[in-house]
């Protein structure tokens, strides 16, 4: 059935057009969202109250929505404070120290650690793991806070996230969409994801090299000093005994987390407010040993300071996340039901129109599937239209004769890659915030490597089918 294409979605696109291109210019694009909102608004609603209304109503969604992101790494941020002013974090990166020696080896192993983690329990979780430990020893030698940003994010929700071998919630989507058996999505799966990560992550790789050696990107002095409580300001100093005995039993704690997470099957959000959970726990537990009868104070002093972190970071990422969420459920929920008949949303439809506007073979139902995934995942989610990739890889393989499990399997990885994500601001905001650096910034310089990887993974596509 064709997709009825409205003003609603015209507007939508010609928005997308003009904030992707303020992010490449560097440029702020708060201003387009909320004009862009309101003109949807408009559309949508024909009232000018209501459209002004849903502007409002976009940022108590969008900030809804990204709520638990928000407060996780206010809370790491709020315990990783404490732990620079006690210097426990040095005794914590003392191992991993004595492992990773130069820029490449942080690069690395960073990234494969994260994907590791991620396999198991998703990239979100495996961010506040990662990047506390990991962060202070990759400075250390060299390598700048947006190269650690790129390997854990590249790795973590790219290659682990898009493929999604273990847990496998993404391959059972697309595959109930496509109408087969979860393990042929898997299977198909892996070539693609290989070559997907490998171009991606060795692209931006030698683009850090390139800029590292040009003196354009380095290691600033306040990346190599970001403890935010100098020790002088501590009550009591820990001994040197109790800074070692208390660095083994974090990462402990953290350990027993994961157990439980798969003893009770905890994944995505229940995982991440685990995490949170013992990151306070831990705050309360060093506050008392170096604050002691001040710690009612301090306690909410290291919050207020991780609070404040966390607003100022995702400040500028809830005017954008409140125009794309309108790109899925959002828009029912903020404008009510007033897209056409039928509709699986704007994003989805326009997905839907380029796929019914090309003929189909081998090679362009590759290339058309990857393209249709990447525009399902603008709207940050990445999951939100893999069933719609899948479907359309069922559609695709009658034309074509074969290859169903392999488009599928396209369709999924450029969804995840593109919204879960890589290449939105928000969906890399939690990556950027653990390593304090712009979310856009980190987006941009993801974008040539990841643009690099999917043309790879799309010859290749058309190869197997």
């Amino acid at each position: 059935m064709p997709v009825e294409i409205t003003a609603l979605h015209w507007t939508f696109s010609l928005f997308i057009v003009l904030i992707m291109a303020a992010m490449l210019l560097r440029r702020d694009s708060s201003l387009l969202c909320i004009t862009g909102v309101f003109i949807l608004g408009c559309f949508a609603t024909a009232s000018l109250s209501q459209a002004v209304i849903g502007v409002f109503n976009s940022f108590v969604y969008a900030v809804s929505e990204l709520a638990g992101t928000i407060l996780v790494i206010s809370i790491i941020v709020a315990m990783g404070k404490v732990l620079s002013g006690t210097g426990i974090n040095e005794c914590m990166a003392a191992p991993f120290a004595r492992i990773i020696r130069s820029p490449g080896m942080a690069y690395w192993l960073t990234g494969g650690f994260m994907m590791g983690v991620s396999w198991f329990f998703w990239p979100s979780p495996a961010v506040a793991l990662m990047g506390a430990v990991l962060l202070p020893v990759g400075r250390r030698v060299g390598l700048p806070a947006i190269g650690m940003a790129m390997a854990m994010n590249l790795f973590g929700h790219g290659i682990a996230l898009s493929g999604d071998w273990v847990i496998q919630a993404a391959p059972k989507l697309t595959a109930d969409a496509a109408g087969i058996p979860v393990q042929d999505v898997v299977s198909a799966s892996l070539p693609l994801v290989l070559v997907m990560g490998l171009v991606t992550v060795s692209v931006a790789y030698l683009m850090l090299r390139r800029d590292m050696a040009n003196g354009s990107l380095v290691v600033e002095a306040a990346e190599k000093n970001t403890a935010g409580v100098r020790l002088s300001q501590m009550d009591f100093a820990l001994g040197d005994r109790l800074k070692k005995l208390l660095a083994a039993v974090i990462p402990l704690l953290f350990a027993i987390d994961v157990a439980v997470m798969y003893k009770l099957n905890l994944r995505g959000s229940d995982a991440t407010a685990l995490i949170g959970g013992t990151a306070i726990f831990i705050l309360v537990l060093i506050a008392l040993l170096s604050h002691r009868g001040r710690v009612l104070e301090q306690t909410t002093t290291y919050l207020v300071e991780g609070f404040t972190f966390g607003m100022t970071v995702f400040g500028p990422i809830i005017p954008i996340a409140a125009f794309f969420y309108l790109g899925d459920d959002g828009f029912l929920a903020i404008f009510g039901p007033a897209l056409p008949a039928g509709s699986n949303g704007l994003v989805n439809d326009l997905g839907m129109l380029l796929a019914q506007s090309v003929p189909i073979n081998a090679a362009v139902g590759a290339f058309t599937i990857t393209i249709v995934g990447m525009i399902t995942g603008l709207d940050g989610s990445g999951f939100s239209g893999i069933s719609l990739v899948g479907s359309l890889a069922k559609l695709f393989s009658v034309s074509t004769g074969s290859g169903i499990a392999t488009m599928t399997a396209l369709g999924q990885i450029a969804a995840i890659f593109t919204g879960g994500g890589t290449l939105i601001p928000w969906s890399v905001i939690a990556v950027a915030a653990i390593c304090n650096v712009s979310p856009f910034e980190l987006a941009r310089r993801n974008l040539l490597p990841v643009l690099s990887g999917l043309l790879a993974m799309a010859v290749a596509g058309a190869l197997l089918i």
